[in-house]
């Protein structure tokens, strides 16, 4: 693991040009990313300059559920033999991702772990905290003409105005072209399939967020659809009434679609002295997942090492102090909402 301080943005564009001086030139490196518009605009921000600097990538997006740290997507891994391995915005966990190779990831949630060997590029607990789109940015040498996509993956996770790389980019780009975009960018990974394929094509593609909003992409039209998918989800979701007890408030519903942080955060708002969770019991077969939010200022993360059932797994409790969620199998679930008081939300085991 990469021990020196990154502290500044100016720490960051030589730590990664050191990182990838360790991967294996005569095969092509892998980018493996999330697919939010954070995760996304990351990926593609680095797909794009290693373009340029003659090191083309090949890009893996997560799908529902899937993690680094797994069993199944470290055998794909293993299988694809990477010259090295840049893992952005999927957070910061033990162990090696894919023991071996060069690795280097780049990201700002709570770290869980060491990560073994690998070169960590993290904004977890700078004032104010880039996303991992922000860090990508630095990273490729803060390129003026990409400069959008960092400002994206700022909108869509954080919606920060701290940063004068979002004022710049907003007055270039046009602030509501960015917001338009990171909502069509957002919505395909929100839906049944989760395929954030066309997003991703769309980022890797275009200069401006108005070129992607512009009708001439097959894949805006993909978009659209993903959205009025997701927005049909919600509409039905956020109707459903929250069941409160002591500090905690629950909305459980089953959705196919990624809807469960939309409504924690949406109730976030109208209980702001509680600890919200949206739990969705029809997002992946055999788990239940579920949002955390909260306006109280507790450390959300904390909550959960406290109520932790014993079988939860890399899927829980990761994430920032004041938004995060988890996914259980049944049992588990059983064990966690009796824990915080909602025995009676239990789910066949």
């Amino acid at each position: 693991m990469s021990h020196s301080p990154i502290q500044t943005p100016a720490d960051v564009e030589p730590a990664f040009r050191a990182a990838l001086d360790r991967f294996d030139p005569a095969r092509r490196p892998l980018i493996l990313g999330h697919f939010d518009a954070d995760g996304l605009s990351a990926v593609a921000t680095l797909a794009r300059v290693l373009e340029r600097l003659g090191r083309p990538a090949d890009i893996r997006i997560t799908g529902k559920g899937e993690n680094p740290w797994s069993p199944a997507l470290r055998a794909e891994l293993e299988a694809r033999r990477p010259g090295g391995l840049i893992v952005t915005d999927l957070g910061v966990r033990a162990g090696d991702i894919l023991p071996g190779t060069p690795t280097v990831l780049i990201d700002h949630h709570v770290p869980t772990g060491a990560p073994g060997e690998a070169t960590v590029i993290s904004g977890n607990g700078w004032t104010p905290e880039p996303t991992s789109s922000l860090l990508a940015w630095w990273c490729a040498g803060a390129p003026e003409d990409l400069s959008w996509l960092a400002a994206m993956g700022l909108i869509g996770d954080m919606a920060s105005d701290a940063f004068p790389e979002l004022a710049e980019a907003q007055a270039r780009f046009g602030k509501t072209a960015l917001r338009d975009a990171v909502s069509l960018v957002n919505a395909p990974r929100r839906t049944a399939r989760a395929d954030a394929g066309p997003a991703l094509a769309l980022l890797l593609r275009c200069t401006s967020p108005k070129d992607l909003l512009k009708g001439g992409h097959s894949e805006t039209a993909d978009l659209h659809a993903a959205k009025a998918e997701v927005a049909a989800e919600m509409e039905v979701a956020k109707r459903v009434p929250p069941k409160v007890r002591g500090d905690v408030a629950m909305i459980r519903f089953a959705s196919p679609c990624q809807v469960h942080p939309l409504v924690a955060q949406g109730w976030r708002g109208r209980l702001k002295d509680k600890i919200v969770l949206a739990v969705n019991t029809g997002y992946r077969p055999g788990w239940i997942h579920f949002a955390a939010r909260t306006a109280t200022g507790t450390d959300l993360i904390r909550f959960l090492a406290e109520h932790r059932p014993p079988g939860a797994g890399e899927e829980y409790g990761s994430g920032h102090v004041q938004a995060t969620g988890g996914a259980l199998r049944p049992a588990d679930w059983n064990d966690f909402a009796t824990r915080i008081g909602f025995p009676d939300e239990k789910v066949p085991e």
